[in-house]
């Protein structure tokens, strides 16, 4: 389970539950196969809303995000909450989504006041009433005490947001180091913790699941391979990313996994050099005694197109080309659904509720 109704949270389902133990509690609940391409979709919607209302935000999650609405009551001509309201209404009329709004002095103050009126509401903490507030919340409201965390404290008779702000700011150090002097300075009222206005890198990209079957067919394990290693590569297209080392993985039947590594001479985010590569290593894995199901690639050692020195050779220019093809077969399939255009060899997958109008299989040629 990724994510889950009010309903179904009060009936015990947590997330990363796995369905069999969700249906148990709840065996006439709708169950949804998730699409994180669609999510996606929907998340740069939303964010291409919130940077109307100002130019500096950071994209916290898929999710949620921070503004830095300092200054934009007199480009507005309205206060912080008609401001919050004019947000989640456009959300609302133009992603489809109901989203719920936290405005305050700090970033750690406003992340509890959007949780604290979900799923559709604003909550304005302005300084004067930081008190009378942090009363009526949880301490495990925060974001950044988690369990452990939150037990850590309780030892120490620190149980309510209110114990947290009053204790000495000597012995939060020594419970929770600076992240903890940090939120004790966000939940007083000074801000601590700035927005991260550039995305960071990830350290890590996959394409990985299951492939519906238990097989030891080798042509079936490469065309699920193929599809991953497609996918993984328009990603990094699409935002110009490149990769220096992939891992492959099998995940075999009794759920142990064998797994292999590549590094480029250059990074890449070419299609056809990572398929080499997952197809060599692919040849060194496969025991064609054994049964498989799942499989997966990993990027790592990622950086930014733009960040890339040209190679002697010209490999990364011939890539840069190619890489064209990929941004285009993107923004066909985004235009008329997934997998309209794919790549030959790929594994073709039912794509439930979405239906595809023509579909023609892309040459791999360099």
């Amino acid at each position: 389970m990724i994510a889950k109704t009010y309903d179904a949270k009060a009936a015990g389902i947590k997330t990363g539950m796995p369905i069999w133990d969700a249906k148990k509690l709840m065996p006439h609940a709708t169950y949804l196969s998730a699409d994180f391409r669609f999510y996606g979709l929907i998340s740069e919607k939303m964010f291409s809303i919130l940077r109307r209302y100002s130019p500096d935000m950071e994209v916290y999650s898929i999710d949620e995000g921070f503004l830095d609405l300092n200054g934009t009551r007199q480009l507005w001509k309205k206060d912080y909450k008609g401001i919050a309201h004019d947000i989640r209404r456009a959300v609302h009329r133009e992603v489809g989504i109901t989203v719920s709004v936290g405005v305050s002095v700090t970033r750690i103050l406003a992340k509890i006041a959007s949780e604290y009126n979900k799923p559709n509401g604003v909550t304005i903490v302005p300084s004067s009433m930081i008190q009378l507030f942090l009363k009526r919340v949880k301490l495990s409201d925060v974001c950044g005490i988690g369990r452990n965390r939150l037990a850590t404290l309780n030892k120490f008779s620190i149980h309510t947001p209110m114990d947290f702000v009053n204790a000495d700011i000597e012995v939060i150090k020594q419970l929770l180091g600076k992240a903890g002097t940090d939120l004790w300075h966000e939940m007083k009222g000074t801000m601590a913790i700035g927005l991260e206005l550039h995305a960071q890198l990830p350290k890590s990209m996959a394409r990985t699941a299951s492939m519906g079957e238990v097989t030891g067919n080798r042509k079936t394990i490469i065309s699920h391979l193929i599809r991953h290693t497609s996918r993984l590569a328009t990603e990094l297209v699409t935002k110009r990313l490149l990769t220096k080392r992939i891992t492959i993985f099998l995940r075999l039947k009794d759920f142990s996994s064998l797994s292999a590594q590549a590094d480029f001479e250059y990074p890449t985010n070419n299609y056809f050099r990572l398929s080499r590569s997952v197809q060599a290593m692919m040849a060194d894995l496969y025991q064609p005694n054994e049964l498989y199901r799942a499989c997966g690639i990993i990027a790592e050692s990622i950086t930014n197109a733009e960040d890339s020195m040209p190679d002697l050779f010209g490999v990364m220019k011939t890539d840069a080309k190619q890489a064209s093809i990929f941004a285009t077969m993107d923004d066909i399939n985004k235009k008329y659904g997934r997998g309209t255009l794919r790549v030959a060899g790929a594994h073709v997958s039912n794509i439930s509720g979405q239906r595809v109008r023509f579909m023609y299989p892309m040459i791999e040629a360099n």
